[in-house]
């Protein structure tokens, strides 16, 4: 199926236009070379750019290297700590708390995915609950390496508080994103992967940058009423949580949100609620913090734990084949399976490069200039 240019799994598009493509492997180069220069060893630093390009391969841009000045904003900070000492805090066989030192987590929960699929193997599920990380990337990577094990992954993490729970105007929680990820046989693996919010707060930085308004039902003002300027946050108003309003089921967002929160955090002994510390540079860490850092939530179970692999394989098969069958409205349509756009946008991408915009651009030249690195 083609998709519309710049749309994604949650229909949202974006927001600019294209400045310059680039391929994998030169982003690959230049963003690995920004985290060496802000002292990341080898691994550390291969692995967080892993990360991000991963992000950008999948076409979640708003994720990928438009978030790299962002992490050295914080290490800037001294928020991030480039040279962590990962450790385990507390275990028993099948779980897990990891302390990670506060390291970049884009390096921490691949770490803790790590432990989650080696108890997995061991005794057929691993949960892993973190403290003291940072912003994580997508979901998605961690939860696939599961994937590649042959097992079903699970990620969550909390986040800055920009997105009001329902009938309220004020910043409780993150974006919250979760993600599911299930292997199959011949299809690609079904990979539910989703902010818990109406929209992920990096396409409002998206739509910042642009000087373009937002849908309605993104966002509110410091009022509590609807606006779609994208620049509303840094005014006093908030995200708003899946489903936008009590009538369209924001209570259900607002209730998967408070999920992630609790097992990303209450669990771990990091920071929950609007007691984490904020990515974004205009907002200040409380200065009450009732844990450490943010949290995340890592799982992998091993499907053998339940069926033969290849029998849950082939009927997973079948579930997407029924799927893409199902009846449409229109002509030409058909269903959409969770993953399946990031998977042909991995596609097309290693093949056609990788497409940045020119506020990103800016972004990154002004990185190397500062690193002394070559520009883009």
């Amino acid at each position: 199926m083609e998709y519309p240019i710049g749309y994604h799994y949650n229909f949202c598009p974006k927001f600019y236009l294209l400045n310059m493509t680039i391929t994998e492997p030169e982003l690959r180069v230049f963003t690995q070379n920004i985290f060496l220069a802000i002292g990341c060893n080898d691994e550390h630093a291969r692995l967080a750019a892993d990360v991000l390009i991963r992000s950008d391969m999948r076409g979640i841009d708003s994720h990928g290297v438009a978030r790299l000045s962002g992490y050295v904003r914080l290490w800037d900070k001294k928020r991030i700590n480039s040279k962590p000492n990962i450790k385990i805090v507390h275990q028993t066989p099948t779980t897990a708390t990891v302390d990670g030192d506060a390291g970049l987590g884009l390096v921490v929960a691949p770490f803790a995915m790590q432990i989650a699929i080696e108890k997995a193997d061991k005794y057929g599920s691993g949960w892993v609950a973190v403290r003291n990380s940072n912003h994580f990337g997508i979901s998605a990577y961690h939860a696939l390496m599961a994937v590649e094990q042959q097992m079903i992954g699970f990620a969550m993490t909390n986040a800055s508080p920009l997105v009001a729970p329902t009938f309220s105007n004020e910043r409780m929680l993150g974006t919250n994103p979760m993600c599911y990820a299930f292997p199959a046989g011949k299809y690609p693996p079904v990979v539910v992967d989703m902010a818990t919010s109406a929209a992920a707060n990096g396409k409002l930085e998206i739509a910042q940058r642009a000087g373009k308004p937002v849908p309605e039902g993104w966002i509110q003002d410091e009022h509590g009423n609807f606006t779609t300027d994208p620049h509303a946050l840094k005014k006093g108003g908030s995200l708003l949580p899946l489903g936008s309003d009590k009538e369209h089921g924001s209570h259900k967002g607002f209730g998967l949100s408070a999920t992630v929160d609790i097992l990303s955090a209450v669990l771990s002994g990091a920071n929950y609620g609007p007691w984490v510390p904020p990515f974004v540079s205009f907002l200040d860490p409380p200065n009450d913090p009732v844990g450490l850092g943010i949290g995340h939530f890592l799982g992998a179970m091993r499907v053998d734990g339940f069926r033969p692999v290849e029998e849950f394989k082939n009927h997973m098969d079948n579930w997407i084949g029924r799927f893409k069958a199902a009846k449409t409205m229109n002509a030409g349509q058909s269903v959409i399976i969770p993953g399946e756009p990031e998977m042909e946008a991995e596609a097309d991408r290693l093949k056609n490069g990788i497409p940045l915009v020119d506020a990103v651009v800016k972004d990154l030249n002004e990185l190397a200039n500062r690193f002394g690195i070559g520009k883009l």
